[in-house]
């Protein structure tokens, strides 16, 4: 089985200037096909440069796909130090130029003469025409069985060449039949050295692989697994995945896109019980969530500073004014490097009220406060149930 590494090229990605989205795309594109991702990487618009990960890369993995650099300005190099990776000359395609040309011209416009630079590839390489743009891609195969392919970084051209040319082309190449599928566990009301504590016998696993991202109050338990066929993929995850609800119990809610607030405001709906909520000092971040969920069980928030006194009170005028039967208030209070939450839940089944101390940066503290907000009221939705 080929490994591959993606090379994303551009100083804009580097300053910070546009979020580089294509390594997602393609990292999933190959984790389809049963490719191996080993490295991704971001280079600036130098030709030295970029010829020296493309060597380096190309010494490590069989595939190399690359994005962006592929303009007609002095500013893009890419095609240059591809040809200088592989210690070739670039050669003018003809009918390149006459097919940019052409699309130039569907937009009334003449092509100017530095438009030619991007019918220039490396002297042996596979010319891939683009249907979406005036940039070519190419390919570039080595004697040592590897493929070089470099892409537009414009991400709906790099996107339609990747799906309609370069996967075919590695299938065939390397005679793919592998699939890769990944499902995601999310975990909240545990931290990820608990979590790991119980399940790190399955992260030492081959296949599937286990592994844990933490979010501020939610862990996610990603299990990976690789076969012959999706089917065969799914068995091998659904046996790791049955043994990893069975650890985790009410803890577990949800898997791939679920969130903690979707769940969450189901869970309210099967009880026929409705949210209104109020919060402070969380900069919106709990009346956000919840509103993007998209859920009629949500009848809307307030954020406002409440001094605790009052927090009782303003609970209660809150669910008369919505006419939801759960309020969920959560306040935030900073002083010094102390960090409080003081969450306050109001439902049909009682009242609930705790306090809990954040430790971490204070940057993630309302995420933290949300979550472990969200977290509580889900757990006594679903035990009501």
């Amino acid at each position: 089985m080929p490994t591959a590494e993606i090379l994303t090229i551009g100083t804009e990605l580097l300053l910070g200037e546009t979020v580089d989205t294509n390594t997602r795309f393609i990292a999933r594109t190959l984790r389809g096909l049963g490719v191996d991702l080993y490295r991704t990487q971001t280079v600036g618009d130098n030709a030295g440069r970029i010829a020296e990960a493309v060597r380096e890369a190309m010494q490590r993995s069989q595939i190399l796909i690359t994005t962006g650099g592929l303009g007609p300005t002095v500013d893009d190099p890419t095609r240059q130090a591809l040809a200088d990776a592989v210690g070739v000359q670039l050669e003018f395609h003809p009918e390149l130029w006459e097919q940019i040309a052409a699309r130039i011209g569907r937009y009334g416009r003449t092509p100017t003469e530095n438009q030619k630079r991007q019918a220039y590839l490396p002297q042996g390489a596979i010319a891939i025409e683009n249907p979406v743009g005036t940039a070519p891609a190419f390919i570039v195969e080595t004697p040592e069985g590897g493929a070089l392919i470099t892409l537009p970084g414009v991400p709906s051209e790099m996107e339609t060449l990747l799906i309609d040319t370069v996967v075919p082309y590695l299938q065939k190449r390397y005679a793919l039949h592998e699939v890769i599928k990944v499902r995601t566990l999310h975990v909240s009301g545990l931290g990820e050295g608990v979590i790991d504590d119980q399940v790190g016998d399955l992260e030492t696993l081959a296949n599937p692989t286990v592994g844990l991202t933490a979010h501020s109050g939610v862990v996610d338990i990603r299990i990976a697994a690789k076969a012959g066929t999706e089917a065969d993929a799914d068995g091998l995850i659904a046996k790791v995945e049955g043994d990893v609800r069975a650890r985790m119990g009410a803890n577990l809610f949800g898997a791939d896109d679920d969130t903690l607030e979707k769940v969450t405001l189901e869970a309210l709906a099967r009880r026929g019980w409705s949210l209104a909520t109020l919060e402070d000092g969380l900069d919106g971040g709990l009346q956000a969530r919840l509103a993007r969920a998209g859920h009629p069980a949500y009848r809307g928030g307030t954020s406002r500073e409440v001094p605790a006194e009052q927090m009782d009170q303003a609970i209660h005028e809150l669910g008369a004014e919505r006419s939801a039967s759960v309020v969920l208030g959560v306040r935030l209070a900073v002083s010094g490097e102390q960090q409080d939450i003081f969450i306050d839940l109001l439902t049909p089944a009682g009242r609930e009220q705790r306090r809990l101390t954040y430790g971490g940066h204070p940057r993630n503290a309302a995420r933290w406060a949300v979550n472990n907000a969200l977290d509580g009221l889900r757990r006594i939705a679903q035990e009501a149930a």
